[in-house]
């Protein structure tokens, strides 16, 4: 039970939430029905305390604050977020919330429900799980916006988590949840959540980072409100009703630039930004007052005109409208200034809650209108294999959007990369579905021709013409893939049957039975998501057999590997008295029995996820306990995950990696807590970047002062000058990341060097 301590914390923080309530509630029934969930909430909760040992009711509340004040949704999203733990933690269940709420908060509740169970499940079907859960978008869009506030509050008390799964939820986060907030336009949750995910993902480099922004806000604090005096006093004098604040860039993003662009915090010169947010007269409208006010910033300080961002004519996707302009300040440094209306603050800041508040008022409608009704078109298409729609929805989530213009001069937003082709079905099915060329800026180009902003396009189409199955190869947006898939259905399946009857014979001619594991390993091997897309290329004739007893022994894995040596000759000799059954026991040893969709028996890893994983040397035989990804090449002493793969062997990849972060969204259930040991005798390749003033000899003097005074292996090396300035880079080996950072300090000493940053190898 709650002690008298307990009681009177949830008292004052339900307090601050109903003052909040009261200004959200269109009347005192509404009211009445956010206090009626608070105290249902509370006494289904009685008793029950949070890993931090706060009573639990604490997180509702908590989220329910982050739906009315930061996201600004109204009083069934408040009550559903009081109620959104209640069905899966207490015995109520859906039926008792419709009866004491009604139907649509039932239906709310039921769709946290559903994802809340989806997130939590360890099973490797995290990604059907994911279209599951977004096909609330269908229903009412509220649900994710709730589940986006209750990701929020949980990140913000992640440190209570054990640490196997704090790794599962830091990278669903940044894979899913920050890429779907930044879509619809919840750009303060978008970047509360990175900076979270930074904290504890890299703490040693955030802490860097905040230490010195903290030391630039007290240097150049001044110089801002000196650079921000006259532009107020000019708005004031234009007669504008206006607030100016100055803005500095997150951790997370001055992070991310630092490593995109392999430059030091010291080289980051748009730390600072200005914001001006002004009451929009209602005799103009607000693009005119923008540009009005850009006039007069432009009047006092010089602009760099090719750094000028228009969304107030073409607003983004998600809605988003501002102008943004860069200028030089007093001091010779250059200040980003952004310019918006109250409404479209409102937009920024609390994103698509907003843009319905403002429904019919914004010209930003339209678009966030089309891209919900994409994202619903293509989770009802039945067809699209889970983790490809994973795969497509997050690249969608993350693309930069370009405008092109139909001949007639309506513009068509579409994803960056997209083709001719792409065009042509966002205009309409039957015109993608009959195109043979186009016409960009009146010159012809192909279907496949990519798309750059402001380009003038024009389809052909011919009667006669129907969609091609190669169309696939070079499609860009989800909804164009689907239509064309549709109308490939019925040739899909005639190939689809073609196929595997080719695949049959020919593994019965080599004494192999075929099932599930077989199409499952030649579905790898060729990279393809699914044994439906390898019968519909064999069908096609897009992959050749005659080299399939090949395939099939390169690519068969470590457990099979000794069973298949000593029986490969023997199969591959024509020998068609043998059998080769891949889910018989009798065939393969025991350690190899896996699980299949036959039913077989299930082995287990022998690695324990949630203990340290000690990531090991043997100095005698120079051999690793594990093996380095080389998607990112972490080294001793870099901040890791690993990953158990089929084969029983743990992958380990830097936590800041794009593909950890893609693997651990999919299969949470194989992350492994791993942990350097001291490594003395193996070295590790790593890459520093260079840059410096060029002078003769220097190239001689760098290798000689690695190799002999450092006493450090060079691998490659590669530096170009130009204009009396050298840059490039050195890929040696290191023994750990406190060695690199020794040798990249005394580097950093050597005449003409201005910066040494370590950076990503980019080859496999």
């Amino acid at each position: 039970m709650f002690t008298e301590k307990d009681n009177e914390l949830i008292d004052r923080e339900f307090e601050e939430l109903r003052l909040a309530s009261l200004k959200r509630c269109a009347n005192q029934s509404e009211y009445e029905i956010v206090l009626k969930a608070f105290d249902f909430a509370r006494a289904a909760h009685n008793g029950v305390r949070r890993r931090s040992g706060e009573p639990y009711i604490l997180h509702p509340i908590s989220v329910a604050k982050i739906v009315v004040q930061e996201i600004g949704l109204g009083y069934k999203s408040i009550v559903s977020a009081l109620l959104h733990d209640v069905v899966e933690d207490t015995e109520y269940n859906v039926e008792d919330i419709e009866r004491l709420f009604g139907a649509k908060i039932a239906s709310l509740v039921d769709g946290l429900t559903k994802i809340k169970s989806a997130f939590d499940s360890n099973s490797s079907s995290q990604a059907e799980n994911f279209k599951r859960i977004l096909l609330t978008l269908n229903d009412d869009v509220r649900v994710i916006l709730i589940k986006l506030a209750d990701r929020l509050h949980n990140m913000r008390t992640i440190e209570y988590m054990p640490e196997h799964k704090r790794s599962k939820i830091l990278s669903e986060t940044m894979y899913i949840f920050i890429p779907l907030a930044h879509r619809l336009g919840l750009y303060s949750i978008k970047s509360e959540l990175e900076n979270i995910w930074l904290m504890h993902t890299l703490p040693s480099e955030y802490e860097s980072i905040q230490a010195k922004i903290s030391q630039t806000v007290i240097e150049r604090g001044c110089a801002m409100d000196v650079f921000m005096e006259p532009i107020s006093e000019s708005l004031n004098q234009a007669g504008f009703k206006f607030t100016v604040s100055k803005r500095t860039k997150t951790p997370y993003s001055i992070w991310r630039k630092m490593n995109t662009k392999s430059i030091p915090f010291e080289q980051i010169y748009d730390l600072h930004a200005v914001r001006i947010v002004f009451e929009a007269k209602p005799e103009q409208p607000e693009r005119i007052q923008c540009w009005h006010i850009y006039s007069l910033i432009t009047e006092l300080y010089l602009s760099k005109t090719d750094r000028i961002r228009d969304w107030v004519s073409t607003p983004k996707i998600n809605g988003y409208e501002a102008l943004h302009c860069t200028v030089m300040g007093p001091q010779g440094n250059w200040i980003e200034v952004q310019i918006r209306s109250v409404r479209m603050d409102e937009l920024a800041e609390r994103g698509v809650a907003a843009h319905w508040s403002y429904k019919g008022q914004s010209p930003s409608e339209g678009e966030m209108d089309k891209w919900l009704n994409m994202v619903r078109e293509v989770l009802e298409n039945p067809d699209v294999n889970a983790l490809e729609f994973l795969d497509k929805f997050h690249t969608g989530l993350l693309s930069s959007e370009i405008y092109v213009f139909t001949p007639k001069g309506e513009s068509k937003a579409l994803p960056k990369g997209s083709t001719a082709l792409d065009f042509a079905y966002a205009i309409h099915t039957e015109v993608g579905n009959k195109s043979i060329a186009a016409k960009a800026n009146f010159k012809l180009v192909p279907l496949t021709y990519e798309l750059r902003n402001g380009d003038q396009i024009e389809i052909i189409t011919a009667e006669s013409q129907k969609p091609q199955r190669e169309w696939l190869e070079f499609i860009k947006t989800p909804k164009a893939k689907s239509l064309i898939l549709d109308a490939l259905k019925s040739e899909i399946k005639d190939s689809q049957k073609k196929g595997q009857e080719m695949l049959d014979e020919k593994l019965k001619g080599m004494g192999i039975k075929p099932q599930s594991r077989v199409y499952k390993k030649l579905s790898e091997s060729y990279k393809l998501n699914n044994r439906e897309e390898l019968f519909s290329k064999i069908g096609a004739d897009l992959i050749d057999l005659t080299d399939l007893s090949k395939v099939l022994k390169k690519n068969t894995t470590s457990k099979f590997v000794r069973y298949w040596n000593l029986q490969f000759s023997r199969i591959t000799g024509g020998d068609s008295d043998h059998n080769y059954d891949w889910d018989s026991e009798e065939d393969l040893p025991e350690e190899s029995v896996a699980k299949s969709e036959e039913g077989s028996k299930e082995t287990h890893s022998r690695i324990d996820i949630k203990k340290d994983f000690l990531l090991k040397e043997n100095p005698i035989d120079k051999t690793l306990s594990y093996q380095v990804a080389t998607c990112c090449r972490p080294i001793p002493g870099d901040k890791v995950i690993g990953f158990i793969d089929k084969d029983d062997i743990v992958i380990v990849h830097k936590n800041s990696c794009p593909e950890a972060i893609l693997l651990a969204s999919r299969d949470g259930e194989k992350i492994v807590k791993a942990k350097w040991s001291k490594h003395t005798v193996l070295s590790f390749l790593a890459r520093i970047n260079m840059r410096g003033i060029d002078r003769l000899g220097i190239l001689n003097e760098l290798t000689q002062y690695i190799t002999l005074v450092l006493s450090v292996n060079i691998r490659k090396i590669f530096i170009e000058t130009h204009d009396g300035i050298f840059e490039g880079y050195i890929d040696l080996y290191v023994h750990s990341v406190e060695d690199l950072e020794k040798l990249m300090k005394q580097m950093s000493n050597v005449k003409g060097v201005m910066s040494v940053v370590r950076s990503e190898i980019k080859e496999n």
